[in-house]
């Protein structure tokens, strides 16, 4: 849903994307890094690209497989739309909810990307899916893949509910076919990160946790609900070290009495500079130098992402995408607000500048566009 600049909500009042918090949102990121790694360091090294190629997951995530379609390998040109979903998985018998939306587009250069994430709370019309004997509906954007996934008689599948949610995001941005799509699950974060040995990143504020303690432990609920107790791990302002769980949990903050004022749009943030910091990091000597850590990290990565490349491996976007270093990914921050307030909260909405830049998108026009709009690009130090 777009609207104008004086729709139901005002600047002023964006929301927060009200719910439990979730983790899976920089994973999707992570996802984008280590498909860009496998490229840039695995030339020449066929065992290494063989023991990748084979952790990750393979899924019908677009229904190509489904429908008879058989498409043929060919070389990877740009421009290129990329759907990247994180989710947080419960158990094999609950529905899959999206708990990011993020797309990489890359253009005909391919010597960069443009990442932008759509909120998970977006109002939006879903198409019809008879496959799921789902009638379509307006709904939010992270449920469209759990309608989707319904298979009568079966357990749900994951893999299903992405093609309904592709198809809705098309919907959304107006991009007629994505050439790639993935899963990552967060559950494999804290390996990827302890499999380099950590992430050392400059934190803006000083950030309190409102789940952990200092020891990695959980807090205790408060008796009765409303709030934790016990002491808290806390992240002071300036260059930090983060091992695995410290930075799952950092990226997880966004209420302000936590130290992030603003929210949501904050925890973005958050994720996006740690993410710079961790691609930064898995390009360093420590790790490309070291052929035990490159391996252990390039499998646990592998293990946490499902790959659909459209008749093209992981391995073979790794390798097109070779070029691009995580200085010339260009993270966006689409303009949008709450639709109603405390109970009355019905959902998100993208203000209308964001359809301008679907359009720039398309036409190939993204750099003029930012330029135009220098507000889009979201701030990540």
């Amino acid at each position: 849903m777009l609207v104008g600049g004086k729709g139901g909500t005002d600047r002023g009042k964006r929301s927060r994307w009200r719910g439990v918090p979730r983790w899976a949102r920089v994973c999707t990121i992570l996802g984008i890094v280590m498909v860009v790694l496998s490229g840039s360091v695995l030339i020449g090294s066929r065992a290494l690209v063989a023991r990748y190629e084979g952790s990750v997951g393979k899924a019908d995530l677009f229904g190509d497989q489904a429908a008879g379609a058989n498409e043929k390998k060919s070389n990877i040109k740009g421009p290129l739309n990329i759907l990247l979903v994180g989710v947080d998985p419960r158990t094999s018998t609950a529905r899959p909810l999206a708990d990011s939306i993020m797309v990489l587009h890359v253009p005909t250069s391919m010597d960069r990307g443009y990442l932008f994430s759509l909120p998970r709370d977006l109002r939006v019309d879903i198409p019809a899916f008879p496959k799921a004997d789902y009638s379509g509906g307006n709904d939010r954007l992270n449920a469209a893949m759990s309608h989707g996934s319904n298979v009568p008689g079966q357990n749900p599948s994951t893999a299903q509910g992405f093609e309904l949610l592709g198809k809705t995001v098309q919907g959304v941005t107006g991009i007629k076919r994505f050439d790639a799509g993935a899963i990552i699950n967060f559950s494999g974060f804290k390996k990827i990160v302890d499999a380099m040995g950590g992430v050392d990143m400059y934190i803006e504020r000083e950030v309190r946790s409102e789940h952990l303690q200092p020891d990695g432990t959980p807090r205790q609920l408060r008796p009765g609900g409303g709030g934790y107790l016990g002491p808290q791990a806390v992240y002071k302002k300036g260059n930090a070290h983060l091992e695995g769980w410290q930075a799952l949990d950092y990226v997880r903050q966004r209420y302000p009495k936590n130290g992030v004022p603003d929210g949501d749009y904050g925890r973005q943030r958050h994720q996006q500079q740690f993410v710079k910091a961790m691609a930064s990091q898995a390009f360093s000597a420590d790790v490309v130098t070291n052929p035990v850590k490159l391996d252990r990290v390039l499998r646990a990565a592998g293990k946490s992402l499902v790959f659909n490349g459209r008749g093209n491996s992981v391995v073979d976007f790794g390798l097109a995408l070779k070029d691009i270093r995580p200085n010339a990914i260009e993270t966006i921050k689409l303009p949008g607000g709450s639709i109603g307030t405390g109970n009355a909260y019905r959902g998100e909405q993208l203000l209308e500048p964001a359809e301008d830049f679907f359009t720039a998108l398309r036409t190939e026009q993204l750099d003029a566009f930012l330029l135009e709009h220098p507000d889009f690009i979201q701030k990540t130090k």
